[in-house]
């Protein structure tokens, strides 16, 4: 039983590869494609149909993807765009729901108001991966990244307090507003409050105790299931716990983390989220079978028809908000104006149409208890969890296959303002080459004339300094001549790949140790990484 469900795992995670490597040469994100690869197999009538456990999303899945999605946030970034951020995050979580609510306690039969501010709560967080994916592929405005990255990150924590309070009035047959408020404002507060004071420990841990690389990159990888964890044991919100603890660290890493345990933990942590994520979304096409065959008093095309008339209600209700929170914002925060953030409605409609839902979405739909106290059925819970999964197809598939069109049309591209990565890269490289040699001359001037090693040190560092204000001022001249550019990274990596195909000659040649050459090949790693 063991090696079966090995043997299935690695068939999934192998099946994952296959279908990334396509949706890349095709240019379709991948999680989308990974639910529509799911979705054909689960059709193939020999293939395996696992079930998915909430509990698998919830403890095992989910804090170390919304770890990593808060470590590779920028908190300056971040803090600056938190009034769009919250507005989205919890407003319109808090707005889907209520009128997802309200709409379908009209339009679906034998629901009640309760249920359907269960399904709003299902619904309403779009997912961070599947949008995050589709925009790196283009060159947008970083705010907009920003605000839909920051999103992402909160809005998970308020969707799951909805569904909480939501359950619970389904269960007991009252829902009371003011408890619900303080409950949510309890579940916010105590989860972020959770998650710093954590971080804080895990800060001293890391600076006191991290002896070795591999020591500090395992205990960034069991830091976000504590958080999570210790934040549910105190009925608070986990999510909240994992994004504040993981926006500390990562805003202290140069503190605790020196560049070995740097990169070796991006390395990791990069695999291993695309890992869960590959896992993740090719499970969502392959439960079509258990929730189509969980319907017992719909027909499939009922479900169908209520599920897309809900999706269609949410993605207009998303259009809506973003378009009027963002012009009420620009209209009393003049700070909010200064700080970079305009009303473009080209850039306002890309942040409304990239609300694809995902992963927190299933988990919570199969989260939902199957009976009630007294033993019986959860009223409805075969429909919300079939209309749950119709929303997340509809918004994956259909926005996530437009937005490419959609970017494109809208002709969006990087604020003119901004100094391109390429020269920016440079200009860092070129203030760092400074300060090293200011430290030379300043605390080592006797050690350049008397210790030969230090003074090419330093001969080093000023070839260096001239190089790259050449190269600065080649690419300001050839900024308009993009074509130039491409021919110098062209030159780069042939360059590279030269180097790495005489380290790989040397290897079989046995005159160098093994580890230096590796150390070579890290080297010029780094350097075509610095261009790729």
């Amino acid at each position: 039983m063991v090696q079966e469900t090995l043997l299935y795992v690695i068939s999934l995670l192998f099946a994952v590869m296959l279908l990334v490597i396509l949706g890349q040469k095709l240019r379709i994100a991948y999680p989308v494609f990974l639910v529509i690869g799911g979705l054909l197999i689960s059709l193939i009538p020999a293939a395996p149909h696992p079930a998915i456990s909430p509990d698998l999303i919830f403890l095992i899945f989910l804090p170390p993807l919304l770890y990593e999605a808060a470590w590779y946030t920028s908190w300056p970034s971040f803090w600056k765009m938190r009034w769009p951020i919250g507005l989205h995050g919890f407003g319109l979580v808090i707005v889907t729901s209520i009128v997802v609510a309200f709409l379908s306690e009209k339009l679906i039969p034998r629901f009640t108001l309760s249920i359907g501010l269960l399904l709003g709560g299902i619904i309403s967080p779009p997912d961070a991966v599947a949008a995050s994916s589709v925009l790196k592929l283009f060159k947008i405005p970083k705010n907009v990244k920003t605000i839909l990255e920051g999103e992402s990150l909160v809005n998970d924590a308020s969707s799951l307090t909805v569904f909480r309070f939501a359950v619970a009035a389904v269960i007991s047959g009252t829902f009371v507003l003011h408890k619900a408020a303080l409950s949510f404002v309890f579940v916010t507060v105590m989860g972020i409050a959770i998650g710093l004071v954590i971080g804080q420990i895990i800060f001293y841990i890391h600076k006191l105790f991290s002896t070795t690389t591999s020591i500090a990159t395992a205990l960034t990888l069991i830091t976000p299931y504590i958080m999570y964890l210790t934040a549910e044991h105190f009925h608070s919100s986990g999510v909240l716990a994992v994004v504040s603890g993981g926006l500390f660290l990562s805003s202290r890493s140069r503190d605790i983390l020196n560049y070995k345990a740097r990169l070796q933990s991006t390395g990791v942590w990069h695999t291993l989220a695309f890992i869960l994520n590959g896992l993740i979304f090719i499970l969502i096409g392959l439960q079509l079978p258990h929730i189509v065959n969980g319907l017992k008093y719909y027909t499939v095309s009922e479900g169908i028809r209520y599920g897309l008339i809900i999706s269609g209600i949410i993605i207009v209700i998303r259009l809506i908000w973003v378009f009027g929170a963002t012009y009420i914002l620009l209209l009393f925060d003049k700070k909010l104006r200064s700080e970079g953030m305009k009303s473009n409605p080209r850039e306002i409609f890309l942040i409304g149409w990239a609300g694809m839902r995902g992963v927190v979405s299933l988990a919570s739909a199969l989260a939902i208890p199957v009976t009630l106290a007294d033993g019986n059925e959860f009223p409805e819970r075969d429909l919300v969890l079939f209309i749950s999964f119709v929303v997340i197809l509809v918004t994956l598939v259909l926005q996530g296959l437009t937005l490419p069109w959609v970017i494109k049309k809208l002709k969006l591209t990087e604020d003119k303002r901004t100094i391109p990565a390429d020269i920016q890269t440079q200009q860092i490289h070129l203030m760092l080459i400074k300060l090293a040699l200011e430290q030379i001359d300043k605390k080592y001037s006797e050690l350049v004339q008397s210790n030969i090693l230090v003074y090419n040190m330093k001969q080093k560092f000023e070839n260096e300094l001239g190089y790259t204000r050449a190269n600065i001022d080649s690419m300001k001249t050839a900024l308009d001549e993009k074509q130039q550019v491409l021919e110098y990274n062209r030159v780069q990596l042939d360059i590279g790949d030269l180097l790495h195909r005489h380290l790989t000659q040397m290897q079989t040649q046995d005159l160098f140790d093994e580890d230096v050459i590796r150390a070579e090949e890290a080297k010029v790693d780094l350097e075509q990484n610095k261009i790729t």
